[in-house]
């Protein structure tokens, strides 16, 4: 059906082909007759097939069948997963554990189900050694190889280098899972029922100096 269906007297056509509230054809009819069969249901008369010859109008609830549709988008809606892009920088001279520590946020970035940017930044003169950038980002790519694929590799823009990590198939299926389990969990609390599962408790918010703006990207389930 289409968004905004014609109903009772919007609907144009002098005669069209009625389908009953339970789906049964009741042929065709002139507009003034499937108004009065409707009325006599107390139903609507909605016209879904306006393309037709001629038009096919159906016998229904309009206002119950416009409140199961919001219902059931809205259902939709809650089981979408949200992937964010979060921003990790690193420097050409970054130190052992300030890169192990950076390289622990990017692995729960992912397992979250999110994508990690990784930036190398270059000041100064340290733009004449992108290969000590480039070997960072071999370094990120080896040490997160078991949950991350690359799914952009690096390039230069301006002063700096980057790549984008996603989490791999097994991680971020598991990490869809765990997002509608959490759904179903809240959508039983809600009703008064025992959840099934235990919700996740949110990772700490990682301080501004290691992650960037992180932009939503909507993925559906």
């Amino acid at each position: 059906m289409v968004r905004d269906q014609r109903t009772n007297r919007r609907i144009r056509a002098r005669e069209v082909r009625v389908v009953g509230p339970n789906a049964e054809q009741l042929g065709v009819m002139s507009l003034e007759a499937a108004l009065t069969r409707a009325q006599a249901d107390g139903l609507d008369l909605v016209e879904i097939s306006p393309m037709a010859k001629p038009p096919v109008c159906k016998i229904m609830d309009y206002g119950k069948f416009k409140y199961e549709e919001k219902k059931k988008a809205s259902e939709t809606k809650k089981k979408q997963v949200v992937v964010h892009l979060k921003e990790v920088k690193l420097r050409p001279k970054t130190e052992e554990h300030d890169y192990e520590f950076k390289v622990r946020n990017v692995r729960r970035f992912l397992e979250e189900g999110n994508k990690a940017k990784i930036t190398i930044m270059f000041r100064g003169r340290e733009i004449t050694h992108k290969e000590l950038g480039s070997a960072i980002l071999d370094d990120v790519t080896k040490d997160l190889k078991e949950i991350a694929v690359v799914e952009q590799n690096p390039r230069m823009e301006g002063r700096q280098m980057f790549m984008i990590l996603a989490p791999n198939p097994k991680v971020a299926q598991r990490a869809r899972e765990l997002a509608r389990q959490q759904v179903e969990a809240a959508g039983k609390k809600q009703e008064g029922r025992p959840a099934d599962v235990k919700p996740v408790v949110p990772a700490a918010v990682v301080s501004a100096t290691v992650v960037g703006n992180a932009t939503p990207i909507a993925s559906k389930e």
